[in-house]
């Protein structure tokens, strides 16, 4: 299956607020205020619940099907919950790193940045929206100016919106220059998500 490209607003509506797809935060959709009002107690079929899981990661970071199995797969290898490792090594990309400094909007914007070369880790061009960032990677763009006017404009946002860095980040906006610092921790993972159920999710396919 293909990455998402249809309507945002859509999906947000479906799975709630997914910060990395788009920054709109919806109502709850009409079915689910009804039942909410009719039914304190209603309870979704669990294969639902982790289905929307599994599809809130999934849009949040814009990946395919495949994608997200082979990292479900490559989580389960590691040591340590395989839930967390999974939101680990999601995080620790590229575009995501990108759009948790605030120099992308969103992490399609992120990625987009990265497909036209105009990101620099370590010195080093890399264009692979995919690439797992390390503990003390500096995170740098390339000089020229369209570049930094459209890094400009999301910082800009980022800090009108007064949106709180992680605290495994560091990032020198002045300079265009973001840091790595270590691991992030599940608690500062940049979506709510019950990542046990994407794991159960996945269990007969792993």
């Amino acid at each position: 299956m293909s990455r998402y490209r249809g309507p945002r607003l859509k999906k947000i509506k479906r799975l709630g607020a997914l910060p990395g797809l788009t920054s709109k935060v919806p109502g709850l959709p009409p079915d689910r205020q009804n039942r909410k009002k009719n039914n304190k107690k209603f309870q979704y079929p669990e294969y639902r619940r982790r289905l929307e899981e599994k599809q809130k990661l999934r849009f949040h970071y814009g990946l395919t099907e495949r994608q997200l199995l082979n990292y479900v797969r490559l989580a389960g290898k590691a040591k340590g919950s395989t839930g967390q490792v999974l939101l680990q090594l999601l995080e620790m990309r590229l575009d995501n790193i990108i759009f948790r400094l605030g120099m992308a909007s969103t992490i399609p914007g992120a990625r987009q940045l990265v497909n036209h070369r105009h990101i620099l880790v370590n010195g080093c061009l890399v264009d692979i929206p995919s690439y797992r960032c390390k503990p003390r990677d500096i995170i740098t763009t390339k000089d020229a100016q369209k570049t930094r006017a459209l890094m400009q404009n999301s910082l800009a946002s980022s800090s009108q919106k007064k949106k709180k860095l992680p605290e495994h980040l560091t990032l020198h906006a002045s300079q265009y220059k973001g840091l790595v610092k270590q691991i992030i921790n599940r608690r500062r993972v940049g979506l709510k998500i019950e990542e046990l159920r994407v794991v159960e999710y996945y269990s007969r396919q792993t």
